[in-house]
């Protein structure tokens, strides 16, 4: 075969491995950033990354991964209200309620297991028999509670990523914060430090990006007042190679 073949065989096959990876379908995750407006200048939770991950080293983030099957089934101290719900299922296709359910659930667990901060509220008469990340409820005598999560916006990681995510960025008070795990946060964790920082502090400077626009969005609705279901979602997405910001609806 020729260089100029050769050539030419190269370039198709790029072209499929691009042509592959736009349409990867994006995987449902959920992060939570926890608010405290004890003080004049709101603080959000961020955690700071172990140096030797692979994925964003020593990076401050919020929690946050992936819907699990077990987030469906789960048992609940509350449902998620119906302003919450009717804000997730905007979009298309609609997002029915157990699948809404299902992504406020995951934020709770994630931020559980990274941080160890339960959001929670105590079970009535006696407890279900929680297992695996949902034993720290059932420890304290918790049910997971997502009645006072609201969603800030809804972002999709862009084409041509191997791993895509269809992430919900949901927020809630530190008054919500119902039982802290010991020993979470370590030197060989995957979260080595956790700090509460004020909005717009150096820490916050180094986010990804697309956190950034979801941190601004939050400012923005914590400097009209309290944090409501009414406010616009904005959902962030990319077309043509550029990001694009819609409002769902």
């Amino acid at each position: 075969m020729t260089d100029t073949a050769q050539a030419e065989k190269a370039k198709i096959h790029e072209g499929k491995e691009a042509d592959h990876h736009p349409y990867f379908r994006p995987k449902d995750a959920a992060t939570l950033i926890l608010v405290d407006r004890s003080s004049a200048i709101p603080k959000v939770l961020v955690g700071k990354r172990h140096d030797k991950v692979v994925f964003m080293p020593g990076k401050f983030v919020f929690p946050g991964g992936r819907v699990d099957k077990d987030d469906y089934r789960v048992p609940c101290a509350a449902p998620i209200t119906s302003e919450l719900e009717a804000n997730l299922a905007k979009g298309s296709p609609k997002t029915p309620p157990s699948r809404a359910k299902s992504l406020a659930i995951a934020a709770i667990r994630e931020a559980c297991e990274e941080t160890g901060l339960c959001l929670g509220r105590k079970a009535e008469g006696k407890a279900p028999r929680l297992e695996g990340p949902w034993k720290p409820f059932a420890d304290a005598g918790l049910l997971p509670d997502p009645s006072s999560l609201f969603l800030i916006a809804r972002a999709i990681t862009p084409p041509g990523r191997v791993k895509r995510f269809d992430t919900r960025f949901f927020t809630a008070d530190a008054s919500a914060i119902a039982h802290s795990v010991d020993g979470v946060i370590h030197a060989d964790a995957e979260l080595v430090e956790l700090v509460w920082v004020e909005l717009g502090s150096k820490p916050l400077a180094d986010l990804h990006p697309m956190t950034r626009n979801v941190l601004n969005e939050l400012d923005t609705r914590l400097a009209t007042g309290p944090l409501g279901h009414d406010a616009p979602v904005p959902f962030f997405h990319f077309y043509g190679g550029k990001m694009q910001k819609d409002i769902l609806s």
